[in-house]
């Protein structure tokens, strides 16, 4: 995918701050020239209906002169992906997300809009389903999607919220590597665990570390490697087939 503009983003909040303030200067860059955005807000079991989500986040992206409109909205996802000059999926539950696009027809549609150059952003469970699968998420498996298998727009897996564990705790659970290492013992695609107020940035055949804090990268067979903020993981690319 040489035209891909993809900001994959851990999640739309840090500590102490309102949603999407902390990479809202990164959000204005990447969707530079966009004046229509096409919100996907079916992440959502519960809580914030579809319209309420949108208009959260139409109020961060109004004021960039961006028009907003939710997926709900229209009759059709090519509909919605032709209409948008780019595309947010926001958080929630992955599996949700997951099911929805592929009931509505979005993953074929979205797939198609990122191969023509429109820019994609997705946050936590939007950023799960930009990798091969979504089979690293955190999150539960409420609902049963047709598949694992996600947008593929990158050739590896996410993990959002990645968190490393604490040798002072007492807690005697599987810590976040133990289960990306269980992922490998049946997969082979690499996985990147973003920490709080990371990203990566993927411009075609380039990708970058965005963000204070490392990234750390699972590759089956190897170990686990931290990656500093403006890292380029182009390397992660070679070999893909090319569309």
């Amino acid at each position: 995918m040489e035209k891909r503009k993809l900001l994959i983003v851990s999640t739309s909040r840090v500590h102490g701050s309102a949603y999407l303030e902390y990479i809202k200067e990164e959000v204005k860059r990447h969707f530079e020239g966009c004046k229509k955005l096409l919100f996907i807000p079916f992440a959502r079991p519960g809580g914030l209906t579809h319209t309420d989500y949108t208009r959260k986040v139409r109020n961060v992206f109004e004021p960039l002169g961006i028009e907003v409109r939710g997926a709900h909205r229209f009759k059709s996802a090519d509909e919605a992906c032709v209409w948008a000059d780019g595309i947010f999926t926001g958080g929630g539950n992955t599996f949700v997300l997951l099911n929805e696009l592929y009931h509505r027809g979005y993953l074929d549609a979205v797939r198609r809009a990122v191969k023509s150059g429109k820019p994609y952003m997705g946050s936590s469970a939007g950023s799960n389903i930009a990798g091969m699968s979504v089979s690293t998420t955190n999150d539960m498996p409420i609902v049963y999607p047709p598949s694992f298998q996600a947008l593929q727009l990158v050739p590896f897996n996410i993990n959002p919220h990645y968190l490393d564990s604490d040798p002072d705790s007492s807690h005697m659970g599987e810590t976040r590597e133990q289960r990306i290492n269980e992922f490998h013992f049946f997969n082979s695609q690499p996985v990147v665990g973003l920490r709080e107020g990371t990203a990566l940035r993927v411009d075609g055949k380039k990708i970058s570390v965005y963000g204070v804090l490392n990234v750390r990268l699972f590759e089956k067979g190897k170990p686990a490697r931290e990656l500093k903020p403006d890292a380029d993981l182009s390397f992660l690319l070679e070999g893909e087939k090319a569309e």
